[in-house]
């Protein structure tokens, strides 16, 4: 049973926009547990992009090495990894190594199938154009046959509207609008009453995974989720994003959906 707290229910003044830290404060409350992948090694293989190898020396530390875009020599970096389902991993690693920046991985040991996301705090705040850029690669797991689709951008969740259950106190809606871009209002925390229209990407996994991830506007923050909208109604999350004092940060998420409905654009279709 999920339980409900009467916490944060007073509305945030209008002209207090909250620092990430401040909303983020609990948003895990009720992710999945932690795996531990110590002794597991994983080669993923990005199309059109970097290799990766990756040996986890135990419940929290990853030596990872790669080619491309993540050139690097065998560096030594924290990691969070779930299991989302019996067979799909959700792996980050918020780096160490690198400073601003946290690369998030999900790979299927059944499909061989892989995804990427790289999220990076730019140095300088740009007006109109969120400052935590991410980029996206579909992969295959070296020496997997893969099978099935290859994950890549979607269109399913266009017209769906859910709400997400994060902590006792933490609740949030989301409302799919388009390819590009995602609405969001708080209904219970310490940003209730605040939402906005931000940038938004949706990648299909498998048959109901889907990834979520989006780069807010007003403050420097972005986020990676696996939304699992089949029989699990849970999804999990980390952010990357710059604090009330402006120093980079990591967080943990994760919570349970609840869908509220969807709509069907009869004619014309949203970007």
């Amino acid at each position: 049973m999920t339980d409900i707290s009467d916490r944060a229910l007073d509305e945030a003044p209008a002209d207090e926009w909250r620092s990430y830290d401040e909303f983020a404060a609990g948003i895990d409350t009720y992710r999945l547990p932690a795996a531990d992948l110590s002794g597991i090694e994983v080669g993923i293989a990005l199309t059109e992009g970097p290799s990766i190898r990756l040996r986890f020396e135990d419940a929290r530390t990853v030596t990872w090495s790669a080619d491309g875009a993540f050139a690097t020599g065998r560096e030594s970096d924290p990691y969070d990894a779930v299991q989302v389902r019996p067979d799909v991993l959700f792996v980050n690693l918020p780096l160490t190594s690198r400073h601003r920046e946290s690369i998030t991985l999900v790979w299927s040991t059944t499909t061989g199938r892989a995804l990427a996301a790289h999220s990076v705090i730019q140095a300088e705040a740009t007006e109109e154009v969120p400052q935590v850029t991410q980029e996206f690669w579909s992969g295959v797991l070296e020496g997997v046959e893969p099978s099935g689709e290859a994950p890549g951008p979607s269109r399913d969740l266009i017209g769906k509207r859910n709400v997400y259950r994060y902590s006792p106190y933490h609740l949030y809606e989301h409302t799919y609008m388009s390819s590009q871009r995602y609405m969001w209002q708080c209904l219970q925390g310490v940003q209730r009453g605040h939402g906005d229209v931000d940038m938004s990407t949706v990648w299909k996994f498998a048959d109901g995974l889907y990834l979520f991830c989006f780069r807010e506007f007003k403050i420097a923050v972005a986020s990676v989720w696996l939304h699992d909208l089949g029989y699990a109604l849970q999804t999990t999350g980390v952010f990357l994003g710059l604090n009330g004092a402006g120093e980079a940060e990591h967080s943990k998420a994760g919570g349970r959906i609840y869908p509220l409905g969807s709509v069907d654009y009869p004619d014309v279709q949203p970007v």
